[in-house]
């Protein structure tokens, strides 16, 4: 249950109805906000006094719920860059899946931005499956991302990996990417949290969508209102592509959460010959925002070669992704 306490209430009965309700209390616009458990379904007898509205719920799924708020969160990557909202805007993320070199996240930045594209996207450290494999820059390459915003004006998502570097990523990220595999760590979740950075957040390949939006409401609950997320696939049955791309879900979050949606066809095809097409299936969703990974020689990239986009393959998807938005009446940012 979400109560909005009335404005005149003082701190002291504040903390007395957060003990009572066993509540998470955050103050949003000037706002008091209680959030208890969902099993609770009304105010006790003469708490009335206190509050000015108050929402039940089914599930754990409360402050994302298009119950609470209808329509879907207005975020602000920068002051001319919105989604979300009354928007329409489908915001393209796009760059290498690593920062591996001053020339090669350059030569990235460098094409992202003569394509009108505001966001650039590389990770510093690199959650991978193998310890044998390259596990990324680290603070060197948040460094060289820092001086590819300045050089291009662009803004910059990069991934945190576990809670000892989150500072670090919050510090030098204009959006925060939580990835598939950090969903779960409550350490991030809550740092984040307290920024009022946007915070992108990746579906675990073997989550739930209930699960799913429980981890975006660790970020609202402690009071950062900024948060996405990511569709990128889950595991199946299915051997012959990478991960299963679950439009289905994609459905389900529109109709019954308030926030934005921006999907990885990357990740879930895991093979390039495949990501032009599923990027153009999900644009015609009436989704938030895609995010791809391009690189200027995929065959020499030190993580994800397979799924990532040369720029040629990726000047010719953007192309086509501009005519299908406008025909559902979007605009491609």
């Amino acid at each position: 249950m979400i109560l909005h306490l009335n404005q005149e209430i003082d701190q002291a009965t504040i903390q007395a109805l957060t003990d009572k309700y066993q509540a998470i209390h955050f103050v949003l616009e000037n706002k008091h906000i209680l959030v208890t458990p969902s099993k609770d379904k009304s105010i006790h007898a003469g708490d009335e006094k206190y509050v000015a509205q108050s929402w039940a719920m089914d599930s754990d799924i409360q402050l994302a719920s298009s119950k609470y708020i209808p329509q879907k969160r207005r975020i602000a990557i920068a002051p001319n860059l919105i989604i979300g909202g009354d928007s329409n805007n489908t915001l393209v993320i796009t760059g290498p899946c690593s920062v591996e070199s001053e020339e090669q996240i350059n030569t990235s930045a460098e094409f992202v931005q003569s394509l009108g594209i505001k966001v650039l996207r590389a990770g510093c450290y690199k959650p991978r499956t193998s310890p044998y494999t390259f596990q990324g820059l680290g603070l060197e390459g948040l460094k060289l991302l820092d001086k590819m915003r300045s050089k291009y004006d662009l803004k910059i998502i990069t991934e945190v990996k576990d809670s000892s570097h989150v500072d670090e990523v919050i510090e030098y990220a204009d959006i925060v990417q939580i990835g598939a595999k950090a969903m779960y760590d409550q350490g991030i979740l809550k740092k984040c949290a307290k920024t009022n950075k946007p915070i992108l957040i990746k579906r675990g390949f073997g989550s739930t969508l209930q699960e799913f939006v429980q981890a975006a409401e660790f970020v609202l609950s402690g009071g950062n209102p900024n948060v996405i997320l990511c569709e990128r696939g889950i595991r199946t049955f299915e051997t012959k592509t990478r991960f299963t791309l679950d439009l289905c879900g994609v459905a389900y979050l529109k109709e019954y959460t308030n926030l934005p949606i921006i999907l990885d066809p990357s990740h879930a095809m895991g093979y390039s010959y495949g990501v032009a097409d599923l990027t153009r299936a999900c644009i015609a969703m009436g989704i938030d925002g895609v995010l791809i990974e391009t690189h200027p020689n995929p065959a020499v990239a030190k993580s994800d070669a397979s799924q990532q986009l040369n720029h040629d393959q990726f000047k010719s998807l953007y192309q086509s992704m501009n005519a299908v938005a406008g025909a559902i009446g979007r605009k491609i940012v």
